[in-house]
């Protein structure tokens, strides 16, 4: 279970907000709600209209000059990219640029495999092929000993980077990066195709019109796929990179985009339509093949990448979701690896460009930082980590470095290189780590902007929300909760893979969607009260207007999520052996008229899970506690009365074969011996 939180609007600042404004006062309200409650606030969020002068970049002049003088000689470039989105289309945006230019120029991004950046094989590659200057894109900030050898070899680099740099810098012609030290440029959360544009625009004399023109639409799909902050010029980027993209020129976007209504395209859909795509190149092919389909200025060829560029995608979703379930089936299998603090996993042979989305979606369905290692036939294992808000798996990484080959990330990502033999002292040393700097983990959140009221749910209202587009990372998509909204009716879509809840709410009837959620999964009936958080979307069909509400998260009506966080801290702490106070083991010891009122529950709803239950405890005033109903699942479970799958939440009847032996539960025997020991 996520935590839920909701904003707390100063009725007196959004007032103002409002009598300031053109906004109104439901707008006024969301403003309020993220910080944006004074008139130079506001006018920096939404009044950012120009990108800033290129040359106030670091060392941007010297860049032109090395790339001009390299052009003008007539000597062969290299504009070397990295394998994702960000990479790919930066080095098309530099690519294209330098063509027009009349540039000797080619192209060249790394497979996944080669790793990140420039490595010494790609160098002497390129030198082998006759380039006098490299210009990296989207990476090169850490190429210390690549610059050197460079240099060696009589060729020039120029790097351009968005990445964090240390201490210590390539040696290069110029290294353009918005986070240097004493770096002037006034917006520093550029991807790497931003910094490209830049460059291009500099190249340019300074002008952005005719390289915004021309590569807009790339760069705002970079920009998105790079889970940027669309804040500042980035938003710039991503609002005017749309209007492009819906009329784009690029024949790789038109023949990906094929079939897609342009006017619908949104910052949603390239992260979820379109990035996916790109990087699924390079994830179950080559980087090479969507850098071609980019740069590619035949409609029939492009077509023809496009679908190979598809196929690929098809693959990787179908590897993703069959690595997903068998993960899933393992984890859900093994308690001790459900209540440890991390999750971290470990299969042989699984794709390395999808174990970072692997471990994202674990780190979803669990609610916990997960780390997933793939293991090769050499006895190497190569891991990716995603974490949730409060825990920095860099720093858990770094606690362990000992360990490993390699390691790099940041607070809530990273990756790893171990060897196989090392993995079992890994994941003891990582919960540790964990033990030490968070005893409780921290949970998941989603933060809505307001509690809905029912005068809030109109056509106008929804509609007035796309001021704040482009929605992103640092500019997120307008959540509001709603609190003991009866349902009314539930509704199959598409042949019950989606479902539609209508509901009373506040006095007005809404209509509630929950895609993805197969209504037979669905544990609600006609009657009940339920909590929820929305995204609230405008629609129009034939003249008919009206409001949809995304559902993001649900839960039961009244459900007390503090006190289920508590219980399941120390349930956790009892199954991990941990100590305990003896007053909160004794508040999860069940008597047997408890266990019995259980299981009757269950029997009335053969398919439930754990809040649904819980919910209807409170319902029905048992004083059966949160840690006291976890106990008594898993007796049911040690016992084969009920099976439990964590990653779903879902408990299921299972027929008995013979009389359970409750007293022979090792969950009951061990609760009690733990409080005979304490007591």
């Amino acid at each position: 279970m996520k935590k839920w939180t909701v904003s707390r609007i100063n009725p007196d600042k959004s007032n103002k907000i409002n009598s300031l404004s053109d906004l109104g006062p439901f707008l006024s309200e969301i403003a309020v709600a993220r910080g944006l409650d004074s008139p130079e606030r506001l006018i920096g969020f939404f009044n950012v209209e120009e990108l800033s002068d290129p040359f106030l970049l670091s060392d941007m002049s010297d860049a032109v000059n090395a790339i001009n003088s390299a052009v003008d000689s007539g000597e062969r470039i290299a504009v070397f990219g990295d394998y994702d989105c960000d990479g790919i289309c930066s080095t098309a945006i530099l690519y294209d640029y330098l063509l027009s230019m009349g540039a000797d120029v080619l192209a060249f991004v790394p497979e996944r495999d080669d790793g990140y950046g420039l490595n010494m094989d790609t160098v002497e590659k390129l030198h082998k092929m006759g380039c006098s200057l490299i210009v990296t894109v989207d990476n090169g900030i850490s190429a210390i000993n690549e610059a050197k050898r460079i240099k060696e070899l009589g060729m020039k680099l120029v790097v351009t980077d968005h990445h964090q740099p240390s201490s210590v810098l390539p040696e290069a012609e110029a290294v353009v990066n918005p986070h240097r030290q004493g770096d002037l440029s006034e917006f520093k959360d550029l991807c790497g195709a931003g910094v490209a544009l830049k460059l291009c625009a500099a190249l340019d004399g300074g002008g952005y019109d005719a390289v915004c023109e021309q590569y807009l639409d790339l760069c705002a799909v970079a920009t998105v796929a790079d889970v940027m902050p669309l804040v500042g010029e980035n938003r710039i980027i991503v609002r005017r990179g749309i209007e492009l993209l819906k009329n784009t020129e690029n024949l790789g976007l038109t023949a990906l985009m094929a079939g897609v209504d342009r006017q619908s395209i949104s910052s949603q859909f390239i992260s979820f339509g379109l990035a996916p795509k790109i990087n699924a190149a390079s994830r179950f092919g080559s980087a090479k093949t969507a850098l071609d389909l980019l740069c590619c200025d035949d409609p029939e060829t492009a077509e023809k990448i496009s679908a190979d560029v598809l196929a690929l995608n098809r693959t990787r979703r179908e590897n993703e979701s069959g690595v997903i379930l068998r993960l899933v089936e393992k984890i859900d299998c093994d308690r001790k690896l459900l209540n440890s603090r991390l999750i971290i996993v470990s299969d042989r042979g699984l794709p390395h460009g999808l174990i970072g989305i692997i471990a994202a979606r674990l780190a979803d369905l669990y609610e916990k930082p997960a780390i997933v290692l793939s293991i090769d036939d050499d006895g190497v294992a190569t891991g990716s980590a995603r974490s949730v808000k409060g825990f920095n798996v860099f720093k858990c990484f770094n606690y362990c470095s000992d360990l490993f080959i390699k390691f790099g990330g940041h607070e809530l990502a990273g990756g790893l290189t171990i060897n196989e033999a090392d993995i079992p002292s890994f994941i003891k040393r990582a919960e540790e780590y964990a033990e030490n700097v968070c005893p409780i983990m921290p949970k998941p959140e989603i933060h809505a902007d307001k509690l809905l009221r029912g005068e809030d749910i109109k056509h106008e209202n929804a509609v007035s929300l796309l001021r704040f587009c482009p929605f992103g990372t640092g500019n997120p998509e307008p959540i509001f909760a709603m609190s003991g909204a009866q349902i009314i009716k539930i509704i199959p879509l598409t042949e019950g893979e989606h479902t539609k809840i209508v509901v009373s709410y506040d006095g007005k009837t809404a209509e509630l969607l929950l895609f993805r959620t197969k209504t037979s999964d669905l544990n609600y009936h006609v009657g009940d009260y339920i909590d929820v958080m929305v995204n609230m979307r405008a629609e129009e069909y034939n003249g008919n207007k009206s409001v949809s509400l995304i559902v993001l998260d649900h839960r039961p009506h009244g459900i007390k999520q503090d006190n289920i966080f508590a219980a399941e801290n120390i349930y956790e702490r009892f199954c991990r052996g941990e100590k305990c106070e003896l007053k909160q083991l004794l508040l999860g010891i069940p008597s047997r008229d408890e266990m019995i009122k259980v299981y009757k529950l269950i029997g009335k709803e053969p398919r439930t899970t754990l809040l649904r239950l819980y919910s209807k405890l409170i319902a029905s005033n048992e004083e059966i506690n949160a840690l006291k109903l976890r106990i008594i699942i898993d007796i049911f479970c040690d016992t084969g009365l009920l099976e439990y799958r964590a990653s779903e939440e879902k408990i299921t009847v299972v027929p008995p074969k013979k009389k359970a032996d409750i007293e022979s539960s090792e969950t009951l025997i061990k609760l009690r011996e733990l409080t005979k020991l304490e007591e």
